[in-house]
């Protein structure tokens, strides 16, 4: 709780920065500070839902923070345009703030209490979070508990990350996922969007283009909260990764289709901008929110922050690389191969999360354990 609550130091100082800035310098700093803000968020966050949240719920609450996210992207793409910078800054610095206010007042995990020999205190934030009595807590509370000190028997490093079989089969399961959801071009699709609406010869403005690419994100992660405990990771994931395939390899058609000036392109206007929707709602649905998620529930508290940081810096390289090469990508093999990679790599997801990935829908963080290690 207060990471987080302390990582909004560095979100605020950043924003303070970018109001009073005069320099380049001061403007790198800032965003060095956010930088480090968002790499701990992004880290305990997991953390913190895996540990207050249900079995019932875990899935659907890890999910909220793609939804978080992208209604932040639509946020500014709404104001951004339509406001002077100053008062942009303004907007984004109080959102921290509140955040502070409000959240200040949520009570720490029940499992973080056990680990420091608090019963009573995890009893209470247990009956906060649950609604209920002290007697009707008790069932879960013993259950925490033995996940919680079992887990501390060994003080967790990186070593006992890769010496248990089920730590190695849940890091590869949560590394592989997020390498899949940066592979999947998500960054430089959404980069790529306003040249999108523009070879269609769309008369939409640059602003109205990237707000409606910002709202299909918000209903399209609206919506996995809401399915994602009753279906299942799994057959999301698999659905979002097929999606994703199949919109890349369409778009990829289209540019094709530009780059050898084929006499059908006049007609397939509609084809890049259908294809963008389709791939922005497969991925907010799926590859976007749950990697996360399942971050979230598969690793015991012993090495749960070590494997949650590695698996957070995997996503953040791998979007920096990505990001970095693209432009070089597209110029040597042209756009078409480029967004037909991403689509084959999107496919290669589908494999991976078919055979490799674990399905934890309505499991205890014990019986995901006890899966993992083979005891079931």
């Amino acid at each position: 709780k207060f990471t987080l609550l302390g990582s909004s130091a560095f979100f605020i100082v950043s924003w303070v920065l970018l109001l009073t800035t005069e320099t380049v310098v001061q403007v790198l700093v800032a965003r060095f500070l956010q930088g480090l803000g968002v790499g701990f968020v992004m880290t305990v966050q997991t953390m913190y839902i895996g540990e207050i949240a249900s079995s019932e719920y875990r899935g659907a609450l890890g999910s909220l923070m793609q939804l978080c996210i992208v209604t932040g992207i639509l946020y500014v793409y709404s104001i951004g345009p339509y406001v002077s910078y100053h008062a942009l800054q303004w907007a984004c610095l109080v959102i921290p703030i509140v955040f502070d206010a409000t959240f200040f007042f949520m009570p720490e995990t029940p499992a973080y209490f056990i680990s420091k020999g608090d019963k009573e205190k995890a009893v209470e934030s247990l009956c906060f979070l649950r609604n209920k009595t002290v007697d009707g807590v008790q069932e879960e509370l013993h259950e925490i508990s033995t996940t919680v000190e079992d887990s501390l028997k060994n003080k967790g490093t990186v070593l006992d990350l890769f010496r248990n079989a089920g730590n190695v089969k849940a890091l590869i399961i949560c590394a592989g996922l997020i390498s899949f959801q940066q592979l999947s071009g998500i960054n430089v699709i959404l980069f790529y969007s306003q040249n999108i609406f523009e070879s269609t010869g769309s008369s939409l403005s640059p602003a109205v283009s990237t707000i409606l690419v910002g709202a299909v994100q918000v209903l399209a992660s609206g919506a996995t909260p809401l399915i994602v405990d009753r279906l299942g990771r799994k057959p999301i994931l698999l659905t979002s990764a097929g999606g994703m395939c199949v919109s890349l390899g369409t778009m990829g058609l289209y540019f094709f289709l530009k780059y050898i000036e084929s006499p059908s392109i006049d007609s397939l206007g509609w084809l890049p901008i259908m294809s963008l929707i389709m791939f922005v709602t497969v991925y907010c649905i799926g590859f976007g929110p749950l990697p996360w998620a399942v971050l979230g529930e598969m690793f015991p508290a012993n090495v749960k922050s070590i494997a949650s940081s590695i698996v957070a810096s995997t996503c953040w390289v791998l979007g920096f690389i990505i990001l970095q090469f693209f432009a070089d990508l597209d110029k040597a093999v042209g756009s078409h191969w480029s967004f037909w990679i991403f689509g084959i790599l999107c496919g290669v997801a589908f494999v991976f999360t078919f055979t490799t990935v674990m399905e934890t829908k309505g499991l205890s963080l014990q019986e995901i354990q006890d899966r993992l290690n083979g005891k079931v």
